[in-house]
């Protein structure tokens, strides 16, 4: 049976920069901080939202290590190790230090645009040589093709594949591998708008954008999933709606970090190719928390 420690409310971390771009690991510390004391129940370090393809290798070292060190192990943690190359994936798997790593999150192959049959094969490759449990990262918006139900239920017969996070917002396709797997492999929310329905539908966790910054909220939405408090939950999820929406109105991370600088978390700067939010979704976003964080 396999084991998988992320369930619950997921942090895809963002990585905060100081205004002449370099990292900000005390904004850094300060975030992981804040997310454990709001309920997170994991950590995800260099996935989409961290802005991982603009940090050097140094830089990724520095955030992971600056991570590890703050969260002093009260939390497990999922390391982005994926890529189009898996002969590179290996080798960033085989010099990668573990300690304090519980497992990774690999994206399916972006922009080479393989077939099932290639994103199987990579995957079960990756999952081979990982000395840690491997996460499935379906995201077909960002990658140019989609890993099929039938494709990602294959992939839960591995013994070292845990779960997937699953980011096509298909209803039908989710609701096809929640049917299909196997009873010891999990689906991810990888929506934070749809996250709770997807609950009600046998959905385990999250790895959320948004609760980078209300934590507290989005947390307690899924703990009373969890214990069958729908009617709470759905409370909470028509409160967060709007703001779920808004904080991806004009990209990711743009939103969360333009609403996270608001609330003193960390600067509002990103790095090019990415630029901050545009002044109307910042003018809601900062309306809309008015509401929210009071909630």
């Amino acid at each position: 049976m396999k084991h998988n420690p992320f369930r619950g409310t997921g942090i895809a971390l963002v990585t905060p920069f100081k205004h002449d771009f370099s990292i900000d690991t005390n904004a850094l510390e300060n975030i992981v901080n804040h997310v454990i004391g709001n309920g997170a129940d994991f950590l995800v370090v260099l996935g989409t939202t961290s802005e991982a393809p603009t940090l050097s290798v140094e830089e990724k070292q520095l955030v992971v290590s600056t991570i590890l060190k703050t969260n002093k192990g009260r939390l497990p943690v999922m390391l982005g190790m994926g890529g189009n190359n898996t002969q590179a994936v290996f080798e960033a798997i085989k010099y990668q230090d573990f300690t304090g790593i519980d497992g990774i999150l690999s994206v399916i192959p972006y922009y080479n645009k393989p077939n099932q049959r290639g994103m199987k094969a990579h995957l079960e490759a990756i999952a081979d040589a990982s000395p840690v449990p491997v996460v499935v990262y379906n995201v077909p918006g960002r990658v140019g093709v989609n890993l099929q139900a039938a494709t990602c239920v294959e992939l839960a017969q591995h013994p070292n594949i845990i779960a997937v996070k699953e980011a096509s917002g298909n209803f039908q396709q989710i609701m096809e591998i929640l049917r299909d797997k196997p009873a010891d492999f999990d689906v991810l929310s990888g929506d934070d708008g749809i996250t709770q329905p997807l609950m009600a539908l046998g959905a385990t966790g999250v790895i959320s954008v948004a609760a980078n910054a209300y934590t507290s909220q989005f947390s307690r939405m899924m703990r009373a999933m969890k214990d069958g408090r729908t009617k709470e939950a759905l409370s909470l999820h028509y409160a967060m709606l709007r703001m779920n929406q808004l904080i991806f109105a004009d990209g990711n991370p743009a939103g969360i970090k333009c609403l996270m600088s608001h609330i003193g978390l960390c600067e509002n700067v990103l790095r090019l190719p990415l630029v901050t939010a545009n002044e109307k979704v910042e003018t809601d976003i900062i309306e809309e928390w008015k509401q929210l964080k009071n909630k």
